[in-house]
């Protein structure tokens, strides 16, 4: 494959995320912040170097970051791999073992295809005017402009979105202060490599469940989400967490992942608790059901989902592992804790996984390159 081919796969899915809201650049170099004080911005997302010798560099010698497992069952191989939804420049390309087993499979899934139209539509329809309203109090209002104009948008630049959504583009554009934005987060790169090369990319997930999951049931618990994320983004704690979970993912550091609930501060309330256990245990099991179903369809599949649905006994690992996949860590290439460590949020009963394997390499097969 010419590393060229990726190019219009790439913009593709970059200009799918700025059409969700998601990757919004900085403005000028400074705004106005409370009473007119100068807010510095930080820089808008550097343009990548994605000529066809830079491609075929970084290919040849990107990093392997994030989690890697082989999944096995019935003769056949699939994959499993824990993306980074943030990132930076440099690890936009992955490493060899992880394109490799991309190259190994028939069908990319990710949570969400967002270059799917249907999908971009769900996230940048115009919110319910009659509803914002009700959430959006004087005093929200008031600081959710404030956060706005830190961020350095333009004043109402997300008004037309649903309020959880402003504050999820905000607390995404509140990593920049660590070097990290959405445009280069781990799906958009390997959607676009899948592509180039032909391979299906599937959702295991709706842009409606997702934006429920992420609003909850009602009103009042979007209104809880709201203020909860606000607290965050006033305190520095948004941009401070998503920093120290990049670098863990980008370092293949499995016990800090594994660890997350002991310091994201993220389980201090019952609103906290219930938003933690939507985001990640509510939805592990279709997660894993999607990738089971498309592996016993006699797809060989590279399931990419966010790095934190693989801990404890409901991650995906031990979920597979419960349906009868034989389940080998390769990136980092070590045996990773058991998965009957704690639930981060003890929404479902253990799951016992058969014991882990030792870690094995990804087999050379099919490279980035097509020999």
């Amino acid at each position: 494959m010419k590393p060229g081919a990726v190019l219009p796969g790439w913009r593709r899915a970059l200009r799918a995320l700025a059409l969700a809201g998601l990757c919004a650049g900085a403005a000028p170099v400074f705004a106005a912040g409370e009473a007119g004080a100068p807010v510095a911005c930080p820089p808008a997302a550097p343009v990548p170097d994605l000529s066809p010798a830079a491609l075929s560099r970084a290919m040849a010698s990107g990093a392997d970051r994030g989690l890697l497992w082989r999944i096995e069952k019935d003769g056949r191989r699939s994959w499993l791999y824990g993306t980074m939804h943030l990132g930076k420049a440099e690890w936009m390309i992955p490493g060899r073992r992880v394109l490799r087993a991309l190259m190994q499979s028939d069908t990319l899934a990710l949570e969400l295809d967002l270059e799917d139209p249907a999908t971009v539509a769900v996230f940048s329809a115009p919110a319910d005017p009659d509803a914002s309203a009700r959430l959006l109090t004087p005093e929200r209002r008031r600081r959710l402009d404030r956060q706005v104009a830190a961020a350095c948008l333009p004043e109402g630049a997300l008004a037309s979105l649903r309020p959880i959504l402003q504050v999820t583009t905000l607390a995404m554009l509140a990593a920049r202060a660590g070097g990290l934005y959405g445009d280069f987060g781990s799906e958009a790169f390997l959607s676009a490599l899948a592509r180039a090369r032909g391979k299906p990319v599937v959702a295991l997930e709706s842009a409606a469940a997702q934006l429920k999951m992420l609003a909850g049931d009602s009103e009042a618990e979007e209104g809880e989400q709201v203020d909860q994320a606000l607290d965050e983004l006033e305190s520095g704690q948004a941009g401070a967490q998503a920093n120290e979970l990049a670098q863990a993912w980008a370092r293949n550091d499995w016990p800090r992942l594994d660890s997350y609930t002991e310091w994201c501060e993220c389980l201090r309330t019952p609103a906290e608790r219930r938003a933690l256990q939507r985001l990640l245990d509510d939805r592990n099991p279709g997660l894993a059901e999607g990738i089971a179903r498309l592996h016993e369809q006699g797809q060989r599949v590279f399931g990419a989902v966010g790095a934190l649905h693989m801990v404890g006994p409901t991650g995906l690992p031990a979920l597979l592992a419960a349906r009868g996949f034989r389940v080998t860590p390769v990136v980092p290439a070590a045996a990773f804790p058991s998965a009957a460590a704690a639930s981060p949020v003890a929404a479902a009963p253990p799951v016992a996984a058969s014991p882990p394997p030792r870690a094995e390499p990804v087999e050379a097969g099919a490279t980035p390159s097509g020999r």
